[in-house]
């Protein structure tokens, strides 16, 4: 397995072009929406429907566009293998095209884009709808239908449209960004993307100078306080269950890393939040990675010990080799990994096959604990509440001033073990977007994150533009 996973992993370059701030996080299990009725009908049979998403959930039917309303049922929509559907109904509720992917969308660490393009007065049925993902046509499908010429459908009419939903179930788990209709016009992907030249990804462009038409709009997530703004200056969309904590810069030009639902070690695990918040449904250990492992540079994350916390040994923050993790399986702790480095709640530090190295702070419920990964001098350090511990210093280099010494050989994944015995022990993964409120402010040399303390110099939050420069 790659330390990140394919797909589109947000424009590996370093801040240059163009550079989306903002996308929205959906947490399914809040029932999350955003919703609009138009007020009238726009063009019926020629749109073209663009959107960024990053999934945090696989397995379940997801909806990501749709309108909903009496006989009218026309979507955009992940079904429970994981295939994208997309069905064009008509208003008297028979379903007129659908083009059913025979591929599967499994990437939890990657950013997609899809481009729906429809127009019926084409007169090569084939044409009518397309699909595209990441700028490459989709021709691969396990179920397609075309419409009759002319035939018009329910997206755009004077009805409820919903992102994220079918307005009470199938909701959405992960990551939205760049969410745009243009009406009465049938748009190439090119129109939202574009090749970059130097790595070959696929990347946004500046859409705010599209002709919407009836009915289109653009969610750019760029205000806090109304996520459902149109920044064409149309009608807001209404926000139900999303705060301005579910606004995120984890985007599809900018791709920070998550906790994986892919690879736990340990069963029944609950993820929430855009997969930064794990909750353990058993008293097994379970163990849980980022997205992304790192083999060079200086990394800082942050841990929130959300709630069941007791000042015990259950639960630690450290990481794991890759190697290692990925051979694994069953329930652990992360100090029972043949290469692991963790620091307990009980403030015992630990390294593979539970060998305490030392006993610092202990910590419990509200403490931030900090992890800073230097893997140029492989050398580990972690903070309570910004005070490192053993009178560390991650700037200290080769000396390693406080730190424990990481075994060399193979990436390692900042990891999190946690367990239900004696309470749940819940903990939020802070790797430069939170899930949480944070007043902290407190960036990385580069500017990017939301940490609560102070980032060590020279070390970076966990994202796709700072691997490209320092990874």
């Amino acid at each position: 397995m790659p330390l990140i996973l394919p797909g589109n992993v947000g424009s590996a370059t370093a801040a240059t072009g163009f550079d989306v701030a903002n996308s929205v996080r959906y947490n399914d299990g809040d029932s999350p929406k955003l919703n609009i009725n138009f007020g009238s009908d726009g063009t019926l049979n020629k749109w073209t429907f663009s959107m960024w998403f990053k999934r945090s959930t696989v397995g379940t039917a997801q909806r990501l566009f749709c309108v909903l309303d009496t006989g009218m049922d026309d979507y955009m929509k992940f079904d429970t293998a994981d295939q994208l559907e997309w069905t064009f109904d008509h208003e008297d509720g028979s379903n007129r095209g659908i083009l059913k992917t025979n591929r599967k969308f499994r990437d939890v660490s990657a950013w997609y884009h899809l481009v729906c393009r429809l127009d019926t007065t084409d007169g090569t049925a084939g044409d009518r709808m397309r699909m595209y993902i990441n700028g490459v046509e989709e021709t691969s499908f396990e179920t397609e239908t075309n419409p009759t010429e002319d035939e018009t459908g329910d997206i755009g009419r004077d009805n409820n449209h919903y992102i994220g939903t079918s307005g009470s179930s199938q909701y959405f788990d992960g990551y939205f960004a760049e969410v745009c209709m243009i009406n009465n016009q049938s748009l190439a992907p090119t129109s939202f993307g574009e090749f970059d030249s130097a790595s070959g990804i696929w990347k946004p462009i500046d859409v705010s100078d599209l002709t919407p038409g009836t009915n289109g709009f653009y969610l750019d997530f760029e205000a806090s306080g109304n996520l459902g703004n149109d920044a064409f200056g149309g009608t807001d969309w209404g926000e139900t269950n999303l705060a301005a904590t579910d606004q995120s810069t984890d985007t599809c030009t900018n791709n920070f890393a998550t906790l994986n639902p892919l690879m736990p070690l340990g069963s029944n695990i609950t993820y929430s939040d855009g997969n930064l918040t794990i909750t353990p449904g058993t008293s097994d250990y379970k163990t849980t990675a980022s997205t992304i492992a790192v083999s060079s540079g200086k990394w800082y994350a942050e841990f929130k010990a959300v709630s069941g916390h007791n000042g015990s040994t259950d639960v630690s923050i450290g990481i794991v080799g890759a190697d290692t993790f990925l051979a694994s399986t069953g329930s652990k702790a992360m100090s029972a990994y043949t290469n692991a480095f963790s620091y307990g709640s009980g403030g015992l530090v630990k390294q593979y096959n539970n060998s305490t190295i030392r006993t610092d702070a202990t910590y419990t419920n509200d403490n931030i604990i900090g992890i800073a990964v230097d893997m140029d001098n492989l050398k580990l350090y972690w903070s309570k509440d910004g005070a490192f511990q053993n009178s560390g210093d991650p700037t200290s280099g080769a000396t390693g001033t406080g730190a424990v010494s990481i075994t060399a050989g193979q990436p390692y994944y900042i990891c999190a073990t946690t367990i239900s015995s004696g309470g749940v022990k819940v903990f939020s993964a802070n790797f430069g977007s939170p899930p949480y409120s944070e007043s902290g402010g407190e960036t990385d040399g580069d500017g990017y994150g939301n940490f609560a303390h102070a980032v060590p110099s020279g070390y970076f939050a966990l994202n796709t533009k700072n691997l490209a420069e320092y990874g």
